[in-house]
């Protein structure tokens, strides 16, 4: 059974950092894509990053680029996604999702998502 589960959201105050974590189970790394993406309040979905399953490159949609950084590890079965310089329009609930490509980051090409970790940013 795929499940995706993310941890590691909180408050942090604009300017902080922070690293979510993605822990895979029910298939290895190399199988999907992973993506994460964003919901706020208010706001439609938004990819904001994804890893390669087939080859670790990287994607990183315009918003986010500089300050998010996204990585796996595969003894851990686990996806990172790396906040920096937090703004305040980062806060959101975060997920991640595997889908079979990376697939330009949106939505609608991912099958299976977590439930979310909440990052709230404010000083």
């Amino acid at each position: 059974q795929v499940q995706l589960v993310e941890s590691g959201g909180g408050l942090v105050q604009p300017g902080g950092s922070l690293r979510l974590s993605c822990a895979a189970s029910g298939f290895t790394l190399d199988s999907y894509s992973i993506g994460w993406f964003r919901l706020a309040p208010g706001k439609e979905r938004e990819g904001v990053a994804c890893i390669s399953g087939s080859d670790g490159k990287t994607y990183y949609t315009g918003s986010t680029k500089g300050r998010f950084t996204i990585s796996k590890d595969h003894a851990k079965n686990t996806v990172y996604l790396q906040i920096d310089g937090f703004k305040p329009e980062d806060t959101a609930s975060y997920h991640c999702a595997a889908g079979d490509t990376c697939g330009k980051v949106v939505a609608g090409r991912y099958d299976y998502w977590g439930r979310g970790t909440q990052v709230t940013v404010s000083s």
